[in-house]
């Protein structure tokens, strides 16, 4: 409630005033924590490191950025109603297949959900099957984004090859510059944090997120009990991948672009940053995890852009070290010593 009052209602000039801009960058760290969310929940929980969430965050992006591209219509560079301005550039003559359908709102986000559900699907279903875990599985997931990274840079692949998708005009209608729009973009980022909180919180203190934690802790003797190891393992990462993939689509509109950079597997290793800062297994200390690091990014590569990747590491070093739990944990600490 505070940020909508500070930026409709305070006006320009006073010192209570917020910028659309301040909005929009608090909106991105709101999908950020989302993203966050959907990690711990796999890792924090299900004991599964990805290192490749990053992938599915992208993959929801793009299915948000088709939307808004197809929304341009005769109003781009080129003046094709059809073609995406990228498309005309490289002398495409018509629309991929797979871009059929992106011009309705509700198909796309049936994508948004889907897309990086049946990847993680595919992928879960493989691996959980062949019972690759550990060490092994986390440079599976690194490889597959790093291999979807390599794919999407290619201009022939349809999605914008380097330069991604951009110059969003418009959502439903909506002009994407517009206070209002920006705000609208900023609440249905915090709806959709709290309700993908308490799904997530429904499912660990569920008969699921029982299983889920005791897989973690020992899996041989959950399997070994006769509980369907392999199936709890592949709903949960199909649900985080689906988390992420709207954490991403809600992202696309509030940065104005999305590219194949999004798929870098270094974006991949901060969420872990973020997650292990926060604190592990605790949902409320990875959002604030994703939260403070992410204001410290921004800071960090406005005054001292230089030291941030040397400041984020020895973050992870000195939390991993002196806060094993995060910052969640020292706070149950304070509550059990009081």
């Amino acid at each position: 409630m505070v940020v909508p009052v500070l930026n409709l209602l305070v006006p320009q000039g006073h010192p209570l005033h917020l910028e659309t801009y301040t909005v929009s960058l608090l909106g991105k760290y709101l999908c950020y924590a989302l993203l966050a969310l959907a990690v711990d929940l796999i890792w924090g929980y299900l004991g599964i490191l990805s290192l490749g969430h990053g992938a599915f965050f992208a993959l929801g992006g793009y299915a948000m950025g088709m939307y808004l591209m197809r929304q341009i219509g005769d109003r781009g560079v080129y003046g094709n109603p059809e073609l995406p301005d990228f498309m005309v550039f490289l002398n495409w003559h018509e629309l991929p297949w797979f871009w059929h359908g992106f011009d309705h709102f509700g198909f796309t986000c049936l994508m948004i959900v889907l897309v990086p559900g049946l990847l993680a699907y595919v992928f879960g279903w493989l691996a959980f099957r062949s019972r690759v875990s550990g060490v092994y599985l986390s440079i599976m997931t690194q490889a597959l984004t790093f291999a979807l990274m390599l794919a999407f840079f290619r201009n022939e692949m349809g999605f914008g090859g380097n330069n991604g998708l951009t110059d969003f005009k418009d959502l439903l209608g909506f002009d994407l510059q517009a206070d209002a729009t920006r705000m609208a973009l900023f609440v249905a980022s915090v709806l959709t944090l709290s309700l993908s909180y308490l799904l997530c919180r429904a499912i660990i203190t569920s008969r699921l997120g029982s299983l889920i934690i005791a897989v973690r802790d020992a899996e041989s003797r959950a399997r070994f009990l006769g509980y369907p190891v392999e199936h709890a393992k592949l709903a949960v990462f199909v649900i985080s991948a689906a988390l992420a993939g709207i954490a991403g689509a809600l992202y696309v509109p509030q940065a104005g672009i999305i590219n194949p950079g999004e798929f870098a597997p270094l974006n991949s290793i901060e969420i872990i940053v973020w997650v292990a800062v926060g604190g592990r297994a605790t949902l409320y200390g990875t959002v604030a995890g994703a939260l403070l690091i992410n204001y410290a990014k921004s800071w960090f590569t406005v005054e001292f852009p230089e030291v941030w990747l040397f400041a984020l590491g020895s973050l992870f070093v000195l939390a991993t070290i002196f806060l094993p739990k995060g910052l969640a944990g020292l706070l149950q600490r304070r509550e059990v010593s009081a």
